[in-house]
C-alpha cells in the first residue's frame, strides 16, 4: 500500500475553499493521489479528503502543518493530516455470533483491512479458540444481571489500556453505557441486524417476519447514548418473499450484517467517513 497522507476536512462552506487547500498542497510539493469533495447545500457545510503522496512533500509533514494552520483558521476548518503507515488499534467487542467477527479477523488476516487488532472481549467463551487462532489475546468478561455494571467498567479498562483507536461490535449484545460512548465518540462502529430506522432494538428478524417485509437489511453506524441512533456509516439490504422463514430471514441477513460491517470498518479505518450532526458523508 502506498504511503500517504490523508488531508481530511470540514468547514461553513464558501468560495475558494479547493481553490486555496489544492495551491497550498501544491506549493509543498504535494502529489494528490486523489481528492473528494462534498457541499451541503441544507446545512451551508463544506466536506473534503485528499490523499497526497508523503514522499512528494518538499519540506515534511511538521512545516506542512504548521503552513496549513493560517488556512484552517480563515475558513474556520475542524481538520487532520492522517499518515496511512500509522495502523490504528481496533478492539472488538463480540458476543456468540461469530460471523461478523469471523469475516473481521479474515479479512484482518488477509491485509485487507489495514489496523492492528490488541484484543477481542467477549462475554462468551465460545470464540476464543477462533480468536487465539489469529494470535490475537481474547479477554472473557461474562456479563450478568448482578455483575453488569463492573463488568461493563472491566471492559472500558480493558480498551483504554488496550489503547484502542476504534472499538467494534461485532454483534456485541449488550447495550454500551453512557460513560464508555462518550470516551469514543464518533469512533465505536456497532452493526445493528436492520435496516435502521426500522426494528430498533432486539430481535429485528422477528419483527420483520412478523411485518411481512419484502425486504431485510443491517446498518452499520456511530454508537451514541441514544440505542440504535447515532450517524449511519453504511447499509444494504436483499430481497425477501413471503416463502422466507424468520430463520431464513436470520441466514440470508448474516451475509448483509459481515459484508456491512466490513465496508464500514473500512472506510472508517480510511478517513473516509465525516460526521456532520446526526449524519454522515462517506467518501467511498
Amino acid at each position: 500500500m502506498e504511503h500517504t497522507l490523508r488531508l481530511v476536512i470540514s468547514c461553513p462552506d464558501r468560495v475558494g475553499i479547493v481553490a486555496r487547500v489544492s495551491q497550498y498542497v501544491a506549493e509543498q510539493g504535494g502529489w494528490l493521489t486523489e481528492a473528494n469533495y462534498h457541499a451541503d447545500a441544507e446545512s451551508n457545510w463544506f466536506f473534503m479528503r485528499n490523499e497526497i503522496r508523503a514522499a512528494s512533500l518538499t519540506h515534511g509533514v511538521d512545516a506542512f502543518c504548521e503552513g496549513f494552520k493560517e488556512i484552517a483558521g480563515s475558513y474556520d476548518m475542524e481538520w487532520q493530516l492522517v499518515d496511512s503507515n500509522i495502523k490504528r488499534k481496533v478492539v472488538i467487542l463480540a458476543s456468540h455470533a461469530s460471523h461478523c467477527i469471523a469475516d473481521i479477523l479474515h479479512r484482518w488476516h488477509s491485509g485487507e483491512l489495514d489496523c492492528d487488532i490488541p484484543c477481542v472481549i467477549s462475554n462468551h467463551e465460545n470464540l476464543r479458540s477462533m480468536v487465539e487462532w489469529h494470535g490475537i489475546p481474547f479477554e472473557y468478561v461474562p456479563v450478568t444481571p448482578e455483575t453488569k455494571v463492573e463488568a461493563q467498567l472491566k471492559i472500558m479498562r480493558l480498551t483504554l489500556a488496550a489503547q484502542a483507536d476504534c472499538v467494534v461490535l461485532a454483534r456485541y449484545m449488550q447495550i454500551i453505557p453512557p460513560e464508555f460512548c462518550q470516551a469514543f465518540p464518533g469512533r465505536m462502529i456497532n452493526i445493528h441486524h436492520s435496516f435502521l430506522p426500522s426494528f430498533i432494538g432486539a430481535n429485528p428478524y422477528q419483527k420483520a417476519f412478523d411485518r411481512g417485509v419484502k425486504l431485510i437489511g443491517a446498518t452499520s453506524h456511530y454508537v451514541t447514548e441514544t440505542l440504535d441512533e447515532g450517524p449511519i456509516i453504511e447499509q444494504d439490504v436483499i430481497r425477501v418473499n413471503h416463502r422466507h422463514s424468520k430463520d431464513d430471514m436470520v441466514r440470508l441477513g448474516k451475509d448483509v450484517e459481515k459484508a456491512v460491517l466490513a465496508r464500514a470498518l473500512r472506510n472508517h479505518l480510511e478517513d473516509r467517513v465525516l460526521v456532520h450532526g446526526n449524519k454522515t458523508v462517506v467518501f467511498d
